[in-house]
Formats: structure tokens, sequence, C-alpha cells
């Protein structure tokens, strides 16, 4: 007796657009790398957010530093739980600003295009965009003892449309060496400037970032 075979269908072509990092990619363009500023950049946000953390607990706490022996000045369990959480709450609120623009500025680097995308609190977002080919030189800088220990530096790119200075990037000397990289694989021949350098020539060897 003959074995029925079972027919197999042809596969079906996709229709699938590829699944794209931001929101203006072409359909025919590839991220390559993408880096965001050094936290440092939320530091105000910070400072403020967690000054009103703690005004909650020491608003609770000073009456009793000041009566120590009146225990109706006490505050009650509850009343310093509430205290306590809407100094949370608050906090978050002045942080989550400083948070934003940090996570939500990012700088792309595709096959096509450089990508700045600035987010500045909740309701403004500014995009500079230019072609690879743009790009004549990419420069870094690390000046000064909080940068040099801290780890972050300035991004030098001069283009033919005029000069994109980014400040505080994380690692500028990989950041820069990234790029660089980039631009020859895709056939740009960008020339590499004088950059002032204060931190360790180890950091050079060390492995590059992620693409996030």
């Amino acid at each position: 007796m003959f074995k029925k075979h079972k027919v197999q269908e042809s596969a079906k072509p996709t229709t699938e657009k590829p699944q794209k990092y931001f929101k203006d990619q072409f359909d025919d363009e590839a991220v390559l790398f993408v880096f965001r500023k050094h936290p440092i950049v939320m530091r105000k946000g910070l400072i403020f957010g967690m000054g009103s953390w703690i005004i909650g607990p020491v608003y609770c706490i000073i009456p009793i530093l000041l009566h120590p022996n009146d225990p109706s000045v006490a505050p009650t369990m509850t009343f310093f739980f509430l205290s306590l959480v809407a100094s949370v709450v608050v906090g978050s609120i002045i942080f989550a600003p400083s948070y934003m623009s940090w996570h939500f500025s990012v700088f792309v680097v595709t096959n096509q295009r450089f990508i700045q995308i600035t987010q500045k609190g909740f309701f403004h977002r500014s995009v500079v965009d230019m072609s690879l080919g743009q790009i004549q030189m990419v420069n870094y800088e690390v000046s000064g003892l909080q940068e040099t220990l801290l780890g972050f530096g300035t991004i030098m790119m001069q283009t033919f449309v005029g000069d994109l200075v980014i400040h505080e990037v994380h690692h500028p000397a990989k950041i820069q060496k990234k790029i660089i990289g980039i631009l020859r694989d895709q056939g740009v021949s960008a020339s590499v400037g004088p950059s002032t350098v204060n931190e360790s020539p180890n950091e050079l060897d060390e492995e590059e970032p992620q693409t996030a």
C-alpha cells in the first residue's frame, strides 16, 4: 500500500514591517548605536526630590526633639505614615521631569543618519537630524576633576551645516570611537581631531557600550 504524503503549503510572503526603534525611522533604516547622557544631568531634580522626601519625617521628628518630655506633641503613627507617603509622592513628582528628560533624550546612529532627540519635561521635544555624510570630524573633551572622576565629557561634531556639541556624555572616548567606527563602515571618511583628555588612558580599552 502506498502511504499518503501531506502536501506542504508554500510559505506565504510576509507583509510585516520591521520593528522600529523610534517613530520616524525609515523602513530600510537600521539602528546601529544608541546612547544617552550621563545620569549626572538629573542631579537638580534628584536633590530637590530628596529634599521633599525627608520633609515629612523631619516635620514629625522636630516637635519631639524640641519637647522630649511632652507626650502630647508626639505625632500618631497614622499622621507619621501619611506625612511620609505625602513626602515620597511630592518628591517623586518633582524628580519625574528630570528623569523623563534623561531617559527620553537619546542619540541614535543609524546606517543613514545621526539623530538627536531631546526631551525637556513633559511637553517639549526637539529633534536634530543629519545624514552621516554631513559629519566631517568627531572630537571629545574631558575637562575638570568632576568629569574625570565621574566619567563624562563633551562630544563635538563638525558638520557641513555647523558644529554639534553634546555635553555631559557618558564615556565620551568610547562614544567617539564607536561613532567613528560606524562612519567608516558606512563609507564616510570623517576625521578625528585632537581631543582634550584628563582621564585614564585605559578607558579606551574598556568594552564598548551596548546598544540600548
